[in-house]
């Protein structure tokens, strides 16, 4: 059976998983087109992985029908998919191509062809020239460059990844990047969950799931265009403050981002006053307060306090 069209290359439909008595996913309905890369955004524990794992057929739903490059025998046409697990597990005694080798094996692949399509893959993530060295060896973002590459041994369509650079230093995190451009630019599909705002902005499209509900699903401007409330950016560097800061009249909530809150209220003037008024009270220096436009860090912490 196929759904979606020849544009969609992956497709949940009414979709839930439990797992016992916990509700992994609750009626999921979600359309990624080919050539995006799109974007599953949400807490430890919202169901992003049980999606993918899903999507490759590794599972099963409980309810509802997950097509896969428009069929729902995804066993089947997983052949044309390409994974990254977030536990990818590397044989760190074994060289960089003893473990392309072997991945090799499992896709079924020639061995000549898996040598062929390694130095290629290998050349194209910068390995190439580390190919005989332990996998145990190489940097955090080498070994991430490992398992892209072999996820793409077997010339996926669609490739999904579970928080690939999760751990990496930002350098390896922004070349691991620009390889996913480089490989989506040729019209490769990729879908990759990442607990980084700045991933997330890279994204084509992505979704903010919380509690194996999907709440919003869009660009970074649409999704932004809907956030409901107002933010005043309060320069105050101390985490106790949060205590008081969320007690006070017209503020919402409170959140801090590096030195500074962004206090949510749908009253800027009257959050202002009630901020002033309380460091004036406790004879604290008033701080420097001003609006500044929702990012998606406000709307990841937005949706992650929602009950899905």
């Amino acid at each position: 059976m196929t759904d979606g069209g020849a544009d969609i290359a992956l497709s949940y439909d009414k979709l839930s998983k439990s797992f016992g008595r916990i509700r992994a996913l609750d009626g999921v309905e979600l359309s990624i087109r080919r050539g995006e890369i799109f974007g599953f955004i949400g807490p430890d524990g919202a169901g992003k992985t049980t999606m993918m794992r899903i999507a490759m057929g590794i599972i099963n739903p409980t309810a509802g029908k997950c097509y896969l490059l428009g069929d729902s025998d995804r066993k089947k046409t997983r052949v044309l998919a390409g994974y990254v697990p977030q536990m990818f597990s590397l044989y760190v005694n074994m060289s960089v191509m003893e473990n392309i080798n072997l991945f090799g094996s499992l896709y079924g692949k020639p061995e000549r062809e898996v040598h062929s399509r390694a130095e290629y893959i290998l050349s194209r993530v910068g390995l190439w020239g580390f190919r005989e060295r332990y996998a145990g060896n190489l940097s955090g973002g080498m070994k991430q460059k490992l398992a892209l590459a072999i996820g793409l041994l077997n010339t996926p369509e669609i490739l999904l990844l579970d928080e690939p650079t999760t751990g990496v230093d930002p350098v390896a995190r922004r070349e691991f990047w620009a390889l996913l451009y480089q490989f989506n630019n040729e019209g490769l599909t990729i879908v990759v969950s990442t607990p980084y705002m700045d991933e997330a902005e890279l994204c084509t499209r992505k979704m903010f799931l919380n509690k194996g509900r999907i709440l919003d699903v869009g660009t970074t401007s649409e999704l932004l265009s809907r956030y409901p409330y107002k933010l005043l950016c309060v320069e105050y560097n101390s985490r106790t403050a949060f205590n008081w800061l969320t007690g006070l009249p017209h503020v919402i909530d409170a959140n801090m981002f590096g030195s500074k809150y962004h206090i949510v209220t749908d009253d800027i003037d009257g959050a202002r006053r009630s901020v002033e008024e309380a460091f004036i009270s406790r004879k604290l220096a008033v701080p420097v307060m001003y609006r500044v436009e929702p990012g998606l860090e406000d709307l990841f912490v937005a949706f992650a306090g929602k009950d899905g």
